[in-house]
């Protein structure tokens, strides 16, 4: 493939990403843009340190630069700013600085604030008339926010903050800077004059701010979840965060799906909503029901005195039947160009009618687990956000029809009471009501037991291999039935972390990952994290998107599958063949620690923006893995809390996502959650990973756990170990092992094969699904000697971080150990030792190690000897306990070395490294 990587358009993407992002929710007297050639005053760190993301694997990219957003004003040369306050805060940063926590999960969400006086902010004022105060948050995965000050609320700092500022200057700008919503009750307790979520914006955030800030750009994001008065207004909150059971009580009533139905008094800015620096006119100039489509005409024109852009939003709201609905629910949306003052747009929209249908999961309409369409009017609604959406027309159903005859599964294993509308549906504020969801009724191993695929006797080698499977000259069915079942087991085992056989440092290597399977030309392909951009643990230098949460309140799909595009090349570029993301769970509460790597509590905006980003990945030959299948909803004892959710919510809500993303974007990699679903952990699930996905909606990709993930089995026993019955439930790989040849101590697949627990048929299915995906990833364009040609331009020059000398280490003829005692272990450090040995050869490195963190934390260390990249590890938690890793050097090092020890993640502690020489035959 040939394609030019251009570092500066990639950047000038991302930009413009986190700019058509950011949401504009105040701006009284005209505050922002910013006058030409005023002097401004920056508060609050994060100011200085800006956040480009949440923490976790979803954002640990090794980014070249990250732009703060005085740095991005500066650049601007549009406004000045208050130097000797600037000064002040970096002198007091320098003196306190970031707390990066101890190890994986456990930074702080929100930084120490320098402290303010009267007359600091006095002085501040006196020079400057306009404020601009920056806070910032951060959460992400295994961590949840939290319903405290410094978390979801502001801190007393912040709240003096504040308080002085809004009560010293003219104007204060509030941005603030974090990857999901948090509460927003102090706007009209110190009534700053522009409140402006600019979100976890990647590199290039700062830059993208300032573009606001200045006026250059327009603001035209909107919200996509809803702020409500208090946390206790999400219904969702009173069972998130259980370490147990998480009950979905609200049922599909999710968002402003329940605010527009119940509560919309308890609204501060509804879903939909931002404001602009102009204003538009929108009308509705064509509508017509043709046969089973609705079909729109909406124009925008700028009747306000600056270019900028609209978003156009389609709603409808369904009858009120024998099943309660939601009175708005997203159908459509839209952006229009930058609009010229004066200038008008014509957007149109299609849809099908059965995209209104609802699905009944207890017969009340006397069609059992079956999307319908009942009887009555439905309503469309179109505005610029939820609220303000105006009646456009309607379409008649004149009587109930089934739009698709389904089966139970993935239901609820006990019985629960969800919410629904009682009394007068129609009324202006109707009563919230609960009705008793029953438990499953039908048999998950029946359905294995009766579907069950066959597979040929196995053949032996007859020497076919999967690029004639690829060339059509032969079936997958023929190449398949060569491997035997020990060396086919294997292929559903990935390796990682930091794998040796790919791409150094990425999560993990999967397909011909056994000498047995590379073989049969079975190519062995890279996946790595994440939503946020490429993790690579190595140090190398990866490019920093905005965050989901940024990316999905852009309301542009065309702007999101153009930033992607470049995310694709980079995935080629670096020989990476999926990107662990994009990640389509539901914020269905403003706590949830990943919300920052999701885009929305509404699954059409979800799926949307995924299958936007899956098909310009796909442009390039790369892919995204689609996650967390599915559930993942909060952080909190993620492995063991139970989601209790009724199919019609699962179908409507939860997994609306993952359906559109395969059948819209072609999604063809998924990876399943560590946790259960109603009760049956996502690895082994058949009804999900099989009935759901492959049988409703016709998926033919790839299923992979989590790393390192538990599976439950029929007796209600969990393990890492039951493969066997991930196996059945055609969850294909599991992430991660060691060694994919022995897989982990205790693996039952090889006995789970032989005893029944699964047969040849369902691993030859498995095999199959992974082969047919690995055939057309660039790992077997480079297995098969085909070549890029990249032209790189414009690469921004980076360092890996702080870099700390340490002794020199003389090395006698069997080795030496290398003094340990000072390293920097603080993730990003590296450390260079320089070594001499008295002869070349092949040397052995062996690191002793510790961390106190829990067993899924992950501390990764990288290993460069004379600037090139020897080999990496991770290293899980060990909760205190010892573990040794270590890395061989074939005929690398020379007489005299710099060998080089990056460390990714903080969290490890380093008893001791030893260099030991091979000995020769």
């Amino acid at each position: 493939m040939r394609f030019v990587f251009d570092w500066q358009e990639y950047a000038a993407r991302a930009r413009q990403m986190a700019a058509e992002g950011a949401v504009l929710l105040r701006n009284e007297d005209g505050a922002l843009p910013l006058r030409e050639n005023e002097c401004v005053s920056f508060f609050g760190r994060c100011s200085f340190e800006y956040y480009k993301s949440g923490t976790g694997s979803g954002g640990m990219v090794n980014a070249p630069y990250v732009v703060s957003i005085p740095e991005g004003l500066c650049r601007s040369g549009k406004v000045r700013i208050n130097e000797a306050l600037r000064e002040r805060y970096l002198s007091w940063i320098a003196e306190h600085p970031f707390d990066k926590g101890p190890g994986w999960a456990q930074e702080p969400f929100s930084q120490q604030e320098m402290p303010l006086t009267e007359e600091l902010v006095a002085e501040a004022a006196a020079v400057s008339g306009t404020a601009i105060v920056v806070i910032g948050r951060s959460a992400g995965e295994d961590r949840d926010a939290v319903y405290a000050e410094g978390s979801y609320l502001l801190s007393p700092a912040e709240r003096n903050m504040l308080r002085l500022v809004c009560g010293a200057f003219r104007r204060t700008v509030v941005l603030l800077n974090v990857g999901s919503i948090m509460d927003m009750s102090w706007v009209a307790e110190y009534r700053p004059q522009a409140v402006m979520y600019i979100w976890q914006g990647g590199q290039e955030g700062g830059n993208a701010a300032a573009d606001l800030l200045t006026g250059t750009v327009s603001p035209s994001g909107r919200l996509s979840d809803t702020i409500a008065e208090d946390i206790k207004d999400y219904p969702s909150t009173a069972h998130f965060g259980d370490p147990a059971e998480n009950v979905y009580a609200e049922d599909i009533y999710v968002g402003y799906r329940y605010f527009e139905t119940f509560a919309k008094d308890r609204v501060l800015y509804p879903f939909g909503f931002g404001l602009s620096y102009t204003s538009f006119a929108m009308r509705t100039t064509a509508f017509a029901a043709v046969g089973e489509e609705i079909r729109l005409g909406v124009s925008v024109k700028n009747t306000g005195s600056c270019p900028g852009k609209e978003v156009v939003q389609v709603y409808y709201q369904p009858p009120q039947g024998a099943l309660t609905r939601p009175r708005r629910n997203l159908i459509r949306l839209g952006k229009t160009q930058c609009l010229e003052p004066g200038e008008e747009q014509e957007l149109r929209f299609v849809f099908s009618v059965e995209e209104m249908s609802a699905y009944d999961d207890t017969g009340a309409t006397g069609r059992r687990s079956a999307w319908v369409l009942e009887a009555g009017s439905y309503k469309i609604y179109v505005g610029s956000d939820v609220r303000r959406a105006a009646y456009a027309g309607k379409y008649t159903a004149h009587a109930l029809r089934v739009t698709e005859q389904l089966e139970e599964a993935c239901a609820p294993a006990r019985p629960f009471d969800r919410m629904i509308i009682a009394g007068d549906p129609d009324a202006d504020r109707p009563e919230i009501g609960y009705e008793r969801v029953a438990a499953r009724m039908s048999s998950a191993a029946k359905r294995i037991a009766e579907r069950r695929p066959e597979a040929e006797a196995c053949t032996g080698d007859r020497g076919i291999r999967l690029a004639d499977v690829r060339g059509g000259r032969y079936s997958m069915e023929e190449f398949l039935a060569q491997i035997p079942d020990e060396e086919l087991i294997p292929i559903t085992r990935g390796e990682g972390m930091c794998s040796p056989k790919v791409t150094p440092g990425v999560a993990a290597a999967f397909g011909g990952v056994t000498e047995a399977l590379k073989g049969y030309g079975i190519p062995v392909a890279a996946c790595a994290d994440g939503p946020s951009g490429i993790r690579m643990d190595s140090g190398t230098m990866a490019f920093s998107s905005p965050s989901g949460t940024a990316i999905a309140c852009s309301f542009n799909t065309a702007l999101t599958a153009q930033l992607y595009e470049y995310v694709g090349r980079e995935l080629r570029m670096n020989h990476i063949d999926t990107l662990l993301g994009p990640g389509i769970n539901i914020h269905r509460n403003p706590l949830n620690g990943r919300n920052f790597e999701y885009f929305s509590e509404d699954p059409y905006v979800t799926g949307t923006m995924a299958a936007a980003e899956l098909l310009a990945m796909h442009r390039s030959g790369t892919t995204g893995t689609i996650k967390h299948f599915a559930c993942n909803n909060q952080e909190t004892k993620r492995s063991r809390a139970n989601p209790v959710v009724s199919e019609r919510a699962l179908r409507e809500i939860y997994l609306k996502p993952f359906e559109i993303a395969v059948k819209q974007g072609g999604a063809y990699s998924i990876m399943t959650t560590y946790g259960p679903l109603n009760g049956i952990w996502t690895a082994g699930n058949y009804d999900l990973n099989t009935a759901v996905l492959r049988g409703e909606w016709g998926y033919a990709g790839i299923v992979m756990t989590d790393w390192w993930a538990e599976i439950s089995d029929d007796a209600g026993g969990l393990s890492r170990t039951f493969t066997a019955q991930m196996i059945r439930a055609q969850n294909d790989l599991y992430m991660v092992v060691n060694d994919a040849e022995t897989g982990m101590p205790g693996d039952n697949a090889a006995a789970g094969l032989s005893s029944g627990v699964f047969t040849r048929g369902e691993l030859v299915r498995s095999a199959a699904n992974i082969c047919r995906v690995l055939m057309n990833m660039p790992a077997m364009d480079f297995l098969l000697g085909e070549t890029d040609e990249i032209e790189e331009r414009n690469r921004p020059e980076t360092e890996m971080g702080a870099v700390y000398p340490q002794p020199e280490a003389v090395c006698e003829a069997g080795g030496c150990e290398l003094d340990a005692s000072g390293l920097v272990t603080q993730g990003g450090s590296a450390n260079i030792y320089s070594v001499r040995i008295p002869e070349s050869g092949s040397y052995r490195m062996i690191f002793t190690l510790r961390s106190e963190l829990g067993e899924l934390a992950q501390s990764s260390v990288a290993v460069y000897v004379n600037n090139t990249i020897k080999g990496s590890f991770t290293v899980n938690g060990t909760e205190g306990g010892s573990v040794t890793r270590e890395l061989v050097f074939d005929s690398s090092l020379q007489l005299s070395n710099y060998i080089r020890i990056y460390f990714a993640q903080s969290g490890l502690s380093v008893a001791g490294i030893r260099l030991v020489k091979e000995e020769t035959a």
